[in-house]
Order: structure tokens, then sequence, then C-alpha cells
């Protein structure tokens, strides 16, 4: 029996990096998954390849910025596997550019996806799990807590999404629904460009950058009941960058 036998796991941001090395490791722990990203063909092509390993998946393309399309992911999900227990809140997106520079649309788009999407998703999936309760990870990042220049919207959207994880896990202790945060370091996957890996390694105490498999495995801890007494906190892995 896996840690996560029987249940139904839905991970935003699905089709590659943090979500995708998630959803690997969620199948094998006995999950039913349901991959939701923007990239149809990217998550049309996981949901193949889990299925051709004997893993239960469901693609749904949908927008987390979009009220309605959140909704219907929502009853997707249930329609094919009658409940949501995990959702895995890890939608993002992050440019760098000097703020005096930064147009508000792009501050706008940013705050958006990444804490507006992380709201409206989290908000539908307590919707569900008010009965019987559920678990519910929500990725911020280390940029929550430090400042870095040239990400002031990313960096207000990641702490935004650390304080709503504490607002929402105290507002729903009582119904079983525990919520924490995921706050990632700089991870190696394909979000970051590769003339960048090794400055931003060399920023990092322990000199490399971390792998998506890592902080699937912190994901995992979140969602099962290894961490059952635990809900409202963060638990960052940064190879040490914060604590400098």
């Amino acid at each position: 029996m896996g840690k996560l036998q029987d249940r139904v796991a839905l991970i935003t941001g699905g089709a590659s990096g943090i979500g995708a090395a998630t959803a690997k490791l969620f199948v094998e722990e006995g999950a039913k998954v349901v991959l939701v990203d923007v990239n149809e063909e990217k998550g049309k092509a996981f949901e193949e390849e889990l299925k051709a390993e004997k893993a239960e998946a469901l693609f749904v393309k949908a927008d987390i910025t979009d009220e309605k399309e959140v909704e219907e992911l929502f009853q997707k999900a249930k329609d094919a596997y009658g409940k949501v227990d995990i959702v895995f809140n890890n939608a993002g997106i992050g440019r760098v550019h000097p703020s005096h520079d930064l147009d508000y649309s792009e501050w706008r788009k940013t705050v958006n996806v990444d804490l507006d999407g992380v709201f409206l998703v989290a908000r539908e999936a307590i919707r569900g799990m008010m009965e019987k309760g559920g678990t519910i990870v929500n990725t911020a990042s280390m940029y929550g807590w430090v400042g870095s220049p040239g990400s002031a919207a990313y960096n207000a959207a990641k702490g935004g999404v650390i304080n709503l994880t504490r607002s929402l896990a105290l507002e729903y202790a009582e119904q079983n629904i525990r919520i924490n945060a995921l706050c990632p370091g700089f991870i190696d996957t394909p979000i970051i460009p590769e003339e960048d890996k090794e400055t931003l390694a060399g920023m990092t105490p322990m000199k490399r950058l971390g792998k998506a498999e890592e902080m699937a495995k912190a994901v995992l801890y979140l969602a099962s009941d290894d961490s059952s007494y635990m809900t409202g906190n963060s638990l960052i892995l940064d190879g040490g960058y914060t604590a400098q």
C-alpha cells in the first residue's frame, strides 16, 4: 500500500518541472492524478506517458486565473474519479525585470497567476473538502521570505501565498483541511535558462541547484498522513539560501 493509496490528487502546473515530478511520485504511491496545465501538448503527452505505466491519470487544460475554468476543472476531476483528496497548487510564472521599468500589466499578470490563481484553486478545493477533509499544498518560494532585485511582482505574490496559506489553514483546521506551503529555491527545471544555472548554483550554499524530484518528496510529505499534525506552515527547500 502506498502512502496515497486510492486518493485523488489534482496538480496544477502538472505537465512539467516540479508538478510532473510530483505526479510521477504520487502515482507510485497509489494516487490517481489530475494534471492541470495551459500547455495542452505537454499535458496530453504526459498523461499518455503515465497511462503507459498503468497509472490512472487525466489531463485537463485550464487557466487557473479564470474562475469558471477552475470550477469546471474540479467538476471534471469529480466526474472522472468521484472526489479530490489532495491539491498541489503549483502553477506559476515569473520573470526578472527592473521595477522602475515594469509595466503594470506585467505586474498584474504575475500576481494574477502566482497569487490570485492560487486562491481560486484553493477556494474551489476547500468547497469540495468541507465534509471529509483533505490536504492542499501551495507552491510559494524562498523569495516569499527574502527579497531579490528585479523580482518585485513575483516576490510580492509568493509572500502573499505564504500568508494566504496561514490564513486558510487557520480558517479550515476544524474541518480537517490541512494547508501548507512549499518554498523551493533554485530548482533545475526548464524554467531556468541553461546559461543561468551555473550562476544560481554559485549563489546557493550547497553549490548546486535543487532537483524536481527532491521537491516532489517534500510535497508527498505535506500531502500524506506523514504530516498529519502540520498545517499553516511553510517548508523551505533552498540549499541553505535563506540561512545566509
